[in-house]
């Protein structure tokens, strides 16, 4: 549940699952690339097995399944067992340690497998069964477990310390768990009883609640009209849709869409904004509980990352707004517009190229992109590609979007929906980026370090896509191509940086109305959504009052104080990449420890051992340097 801590070894189980960092709209739950409609899509049978994932290599098939899941439930009272002896010395503390990872890891796999099954064809109910049942069992395994880390924490610290620092066969093999123990430890002022902790893990269905009515209002219930594509026809708005059309060169047909999307929300919107009035207020409740001073406290030392670190970006992203605006002006030029509205952001500037990109192709251009981190990273690469790590092309029923999924002691996945463009090429490199820290960090670290932070998650995913910028730029044919690949980053560095810290604002100052007692309703959170609308987008951008209910649709404001990760994440990868393109081999050996390093230290030490210093505002200010000389660079090549 929300305010859980997941320090090392000692988490709620959960196979790291990664999507694009924020293109587009991607952040707020739409696909990256707009659904194509059903018809003409093959069964998932007639995907040649080439271009399928693998999941044989977690299980041999559903019978394989149903065994472990089986023994999965048959071990939980393993639990139990431990209860009250982590006292007895270093091997029965070791012994439970091992006990919880090992039910930890069956747990992944199980929900893993269950959850790409499902993602294949969305429509096969047996699957999403499985993934409901794997859910009710970490829900259960979260509670056996719930006892342990007040039993630890009320062990005297001095011998537990003791124990971990004793050399073998004295220590058992407890030194394994010592950051993992360290890190519990420092969390100790905000761990609760054991009655305490047991109820809390039992609330964890209760306390998920708003996201899951959220989810089913937003995606099963919320139905939108009829509107004009550029032809004149009548075509369902869908969210999937949504994105395409905004991105059409027909405003007439941007605008409508727009409008019949909101309009559809407001309807709504007490309901959406008592629900996520509702979520604010858990998070409180949450962080009251565990004697957090605020909400975003809590959910950064998680990671032991100093709230300085949140303050910092935001500061340092206001400071750049001058550039934001600056290309906002550029685009409405290059629009021909008198005044840019909300409805004109997302339509390209620069036409993409009409080549059709065909998957081998695809890998090689990536393959090439990502050679300045060495021969046995590319190689690892083509490897996973050859190895059937990837789901590649749409069938009907197929979850959108692309992801990485990690699983320990098998290998990491990657879904896609292949469509032939740059977009999909730079989907490829990014997701790679996940699942390549995912393979380097099982293969260097025992379990209890594997689950990197989600802070430090986008750092290898950007930098690919960063190192494949390069290489393209360097290689484009000419004017138009180079325009359309600086467009690309523009618009990267505006949602996954001023986009995502305008959000995390939002969520900040949403929270500090629960912790002040005030009342956070529809127009109250439009209010403040609004005015961060006017200081982001400045003087060149007509603030529809649509955009005020934009809150109402972002599925990330129930996962609090995320998606600033997505900012951070970004601007460390562009100096890290920079890093390895001018320094080389030096450069990319710190790089790739980073990979390999998972969650062996607290994330912001893994960055500065790297070479980046993110209790600085620094990195964030450099790659706004970066994004400013694009736009000149920009100015220069479509006027």
């Amino acid at each position: 549940m929300p305010g859980m801590r997941t320090v090392a070894g000692f988490r709620l189980p959960g196979h790291r699952v990664h999507g694009p960092a924020a293109p587009a709209l991607a952040a707020e739950g739409v696909p990256a690339q707009a659904a194509a409609l059903a018809g003409g899509l093959p069964a998932r049978a007639d995907i040649d097995p080439a271009h399928r994932w693998r999941l044989e290599d977690v299980y041999p098939d559903e019978a394989a399944w149903e065994r472990d899941f089986a023994d999965a439930q048959r071990a939980l009272p393993a639990a139990a067992a431990h209860r009250g002896r982590l006292g007895d010395g270093p091997a029965a503390l070791l012994l439970a340690l091992q006990e919880r990872d090992a039910q930890g890891l069956r747990l992944e796999r199980l929900y893993g497998y269950a959850q790409m099954r499902s993602d294949e064809d969305t429509r096969v109910s047996a699957a999403q069964a499985a993934c409901d049942r794997v859910g009710l069992l970490a829900t259960q395994w979260t509670a056996a477990w719930a006892w342990m880390e007040p039993e630890l924490l009320a062990l005297d610290e001095g011998m537990l310390r003791r124990w971990i620092a004793a050399p073998p066969p004295e220590a058992a093999g407890l030194g394994l768990y010592g950051h993992a123990l360290d890190d519990l430890l420092r969390t100790k002022p905000h761990v609760l009883s054991v009655a305490e902790e047991q109820l809390l893990a039992r609330a964890g269905e209760v306390a998920r609640a708003p996201q899951a009515i959220f989810g089913m209002l937003n995606d099963a219930d919320l139905t939108f009209p009829v509107v004009h594509d550029e032809q004149g026809r009548e075509v369902e708005l869908t969210k999937a849709r949504f994105v395409r059309f905004l991105e059409s060169r027909s405003r007439t047909v941007r605008e409508e869409a727009f409008r019949t999307l909101y309009a559809t929300y407001a309807k709504q919107r007490h309901t959406l904004g008592a629900i996520l009035a509702a979520s604010v207020k858990r998070d409180w409740f949450v962080a009251e509980t565990r004697r957090y001073g605020s909400c975003v406290e809590m959910a950064l030392d998680g990671d032991n990352v100093p709230v300085a670190v949140y303050d910092n970006l935001v500061a340092a992203v206001r400071e750049g707004l001058g550039s934001l605006h600056r290309y906002l002006r550029l685009r409405r030029r290059a629009l021909g517009l008198d005044r840019l509205h909300m409805y004109d952001l997302y339509v390209p500037l620069v036409a993409a190229p009409e080549r059709e990109i065909p998957w081998s192709q695809a890998v090689d251009t990536v393959a090439a992109g990502i050679a300045p981190l060495g021969e046995p990273y590319v190689r690892r690469y083509r490897e996973g590609i050859g190895a059937r790590w990837v789901d590649v092309f749409e069938n009907r029923g197929k979850t959108g979007g692309a992801y990485s999924s990690g699983l320990y002691g098998v290998h990491p996945y990657v879904l896609m929906n292949y469509q032939g463009t740059i977009d999909h090429v730079f989907t490829l490199a990014h997701e790679f980026g996940h699942a390549l820290h995912s393979s380097l960090t099982d293969e260097a670290q025992p379990y209890p370090y594997s689950h990197y932070s989600i802070f430090v998650a986008e750092v290898a995913s950007t930098v690919n896509e960063a190192l494949l910028m390069h290489h393209l730029l360097e290689g484009a044919p000419g004017r138009a191509e180079r325009a359309y690949l600086i467009n690309h980053q523009l618009e990267g560095f505006r949602t996954t940086v001023f986009r995502q810290v305008m959000f995390a604002e939002f969520e900040r100052l949403i929270h500090a109305r629960a912790e002040e007692g005030q009342a956070l309703t529809a127009e109250d959170l439009s209010a403040i959504y609004r005015d961060l609308n006017l200081a982001y987008y400045g003087p060149e951008v007509e603030v529809d009052p649509e955009i005020d209910l934009e809150w109402a649709r972002i599925p990330h404001f129930y996962n609090p104080f995320y998606v600033y990760k997505y900012a951070t994440g970004f601007s460390a990868a562009q100096a890290l990449a920079d890093a390895v393109r001018r320094e080389g081999a030096p450069a990319r050996e710190r790089y790739l420890a980073f990979l390999r390093s998972g969650s062996s230290d607290y994330p912001v030490e893994l960055l500065r051992r790297a070479g980046v210093d993110m209790g600085s505002p620094e990195p964030v200010r450099a790659a706004l340097r970066v994004f400013a000389r694009l736009v000149e660079e920009l100015e220069g090549l479509i006027g």
